[in-house]
């Protein structure tokens, strides 16, 4: 087999490569085919997974009303079951993993809980993610669930850009503060004293996109998870 290249890009290829109208086409059939033809001498063999239909459950009784009526404003009727799942055992009080496909709603899986526990209990959360890309987004995603029913929960995020005079209020007013692994070893553990009150709260740890901490960086964000853990402990 010839070592890997890519084909000059031809007008001729173009065309080949396009759909009936001249343009790329995002359809998994037809891309497959268009690879087929591209690569058929390096692919040595292809399958398919096919897609099955959602399981779903209703929302929880012991969901606030609130929430509930927070989640039918977004158009949320049911809940998918590994959702309800979810639910369930972090009411039992255990910890959880998710693994399911993209788009399958594993964020519902936790913000369920962690909304509920700020609302009953005045419980604070730690969201840990990777990029502050993620992080924006689900911070968006807090924000309009909040709208939608005047929840009055406060979530924002702690990272680089957060400006000095914005880091106090959100140590003292943040019911879920979303930020990363850095930030947790460089600007929140090392002044935990200035934490207290949101440690003394904690209930819950988020760790979104779980899969990416390997290797040594990987074994470096155990060890800050290892300290969180003793300075929870002492609080």
């Amino acid at each position: 087999m010839p070592p890997f290249a890519l084909a000059p890009r031809t007008e001729t290829a173009e065309r080949a490569l396009a759909t009936t109208d001249g343009r790329p086409t995002r359809d998994g059939a037809l891309l497959t085919e268009r690879l087929e033809r591209r690569y058929h001498d390096r692919i040595t063999g292809s399958f398919t997974i096919p897609g099955r239909d959602g399981r779903y459950a209703p929302i929880p009784d012991d969901v606030p009303s609130a929430l509930a009526d927070a989640l039918h404003a977004r158009g949320i009727s049911q809940l998918y079951s590994h959702q309800a799942d979810a639910w369930a055992a972090t009411q039992r009080g255990e910890h959880v993993a998710i693994v399911t496909p993209t788009a399958s709603g594993k964020s519902l899986c936790y913000t369920l809980p962690v909304v509920s526990a700020a609302m009953t209990s005045g419980a604070k959360a730690l969201y840990l993610f990777p990029t502050k890309a993620l992080a924006q987004d689900q911070v968006a995603e807090l924000l309009e669930l909040n709208r939608a029913g005047e929840l009055g929960v406060k979530a924002f995020t702690f990272d680089g850009d957060t400006p000095g005079d914005a880091r106090q209020a959100i140590r003292l007013h943040g019911d879920i503060v979303v930020s990363n692994p850095d930030m947790l070893h460089q600007a929140i553990l090392p002044h935990h004293t200035k934490w207290a009150q949101f440690f003394e709260n904690l209930r819950y740890v988020v760790i979104d996109e779980i899969h990416t901490y390997r290797g040594v960086f990987g074994s470096h964000v155990t060890n800050v998870l290892r300290r969180l853990k003793r300075i929870c402990a002492f609080y």
